[in-house]
């Protein structure tokens, strides 16, 4: 293979990563919004050049972001999608058209973006972040694509997430937990008043199920900006579901009509708990039913990476970006339902995390787990890990290595590959430690 050389669309991306990775990273955060709002000015203000739907939530934003843009895609919409944190490529933070945004694409969008940063570090007390200048990126992108709708996930909370420079006609709220409590607040309570942030006067307010305290906050939030507040359960709900070889077949109740027998290429109760808020979402955006023929050929084909992702081989390989209890806790009914055989897990899971409350979430469905340490320099060191691992799996189902890779072979060689065998590994802990189990060739 030929030496790639200056000037290529792959020099060009990773200088453009290089850039970006260089400023302040996406876990740390200055709560203003007045940077990206100055540097969005200085473009032009993108964000007002398309109409858009905000999520929000603990767990489940990114699959629910899928689905709503692939639903939207499916009427004939010219879509934009923001999402976060990318798996493999910094690229798939923007989609247009169901597409991750082309390289050159993505570095011109950089360029214009970077231009105009420039001035705002120069003009203030910090400078542009790094994913402030995504945000930036992909709202210019959208405009320039002319989108008729924006799928925009939110970073972190809400209220002063970089994302909510947009005017959303509809805000959806998936299930709200502990997580990021060192930046969002200490109770759940706290936390969805920052998520609540997103909703807009006048906006509908799609809610998934929440707690008591949660429901409150967004209700009263709700009646603060004049929004309509739509919440499962009362106004749309998941109706019946079962699980398949590929998915699960669901019906649902919408806002509008009701949609029954779906085909749902995603696992798991909470994805088609998820999907219902899709579906009222869009349902809300567009002002009236979505046709059930839609519908079905839309979810029945719909992906999301790293959620429960099965990767063929001998073992399969699961890969799920679980890094929170209730993550962890969704990954394990999913695990539950999938039948006999036993689970080998990769484990690496940042330091900042309920780690502890991970790790007890899985050990009822996991026979062995492989500790590591992954690729980010905040992830939690494979000793440390495996210490936890040891105090709630015992010692004997316990095994440690020194990175992802690493782990991953050992978890091979744990599991059964012969005949009739239904052993699965299960790489999980963290966003990074699938992106880094995705270097790695699945079939040994």
């Amino acid at each position: 293979m030929s030496a790639v050389t200056a000037g290529t669309p792959e020099v060009s991306l990773a200088g453009v990563e290089q850039q970006l990775l260089a400023r302040w990273p996406e876990t740390r955060m200055d709560p203003t919004l007045d940077r990206v709002a100055l540097l969005l000015g200085l473009l032009g203000r993108p964000q007002t050049q398309f109409r858009s739907i905000h999520l929000t939530g603990t767990n489940g934003k990114t699959s629910t972001a899928r689905m709503v843009e692939s639903l939207l895609a499916a009427t004939g919409s010219r879509t934009g999608r923001f999402t976060s944190p990318h798996v493999e490529t910094m690229r798939e933070r923007i989609s247009l058209d169901l597409q991750p945004i082309e390289t050159q694409r993505f570095v011109r969008c950089h360029e214009a973006v970077a231009e105009q940063a420039a001035l705002v570090d120069a003009a203030s007390a910090h400078p542009v972040s790094f994913f402030e200048m995504t945000v930036a990126m992909a709202y210019h992108a959208f405009a320039d694509h002319r989108v008729d709708a924006a799928v925009v996930e939110v970073g972190m909370g809400g209220r002063w997430d970089a994302t909510n420079v947009i005017d959303a006609e509809v805000a959806a709220i998936l299930p709200v937990a502990l997580d990021h409590t060192d930046y969002l607040g200490p109770t759940v309570g706290a936390i969805a008043a920052e998520k609540a942030g997103i909703i807009k006067p006048g906006s509908v307010a799609v809610s998934a199920r929440q707690p008591d305290d949660v429901a409150a906050v967004l209700r009263a939030r709700a009646d603060a900006v004049g929004a309509e507040l739509v919440v499962e359960g009362r106004d749309f709900a998941l109706a019946r579901r079962s699980p398949t070889a590929t998915g699960q077949l669901v019906s649902f109740r919408g806002l509008h009509r009701e949609y029954d027998e779906v085909p749902l290429a995603l696992h798991g109760a909470h994805q088609a708990q998820n999907a219902a808020v899709a579906i009222a979402a869009v349902e809300a955006f567009l002002g009236g039913p979505l046709d059930l023929g839609l519908v079905r050929s839309t979810l029945r084909q719909v992906t999301s990476p790293g959620r429960f992702e099965v990767r063929a081989g001998s073992p399969p390989v699961v890969l799920d970006v679980a890094h929170n209890p209730h993550g962890a806790r969704a990954l394990a009914r999913n695990l539950a339902e999938r039948g006999p055989g036993r689970t080998i897990a990769v484990l690496a899971v940042m330091g900042d995390k309920d780690v502890a409350g991970v790790v007890r979430e899985l050990e009822t469905v996991v026979d062995t787990v492989v500790c590591a340490r992954n690729s980010s320099p905040r992830s939690l060191p494979a000793e440390e890990l495996a210490a936890l691992a040891i105090d709630v799996f015992g010692a004997s189902r316990v095994r440690r290595a020194t990175d992802v890779s690493s782990a991953l072979a050992v978890a091979r060689a744990l599991a059964d590959t012969g005949p009739g065998s239904t052993d699965v590994v299960l790489v999980t802990g963290s966003v990074v430690t699938v992106g880094d189990a995705c270097s790695v060739p699945t079939d040994g």
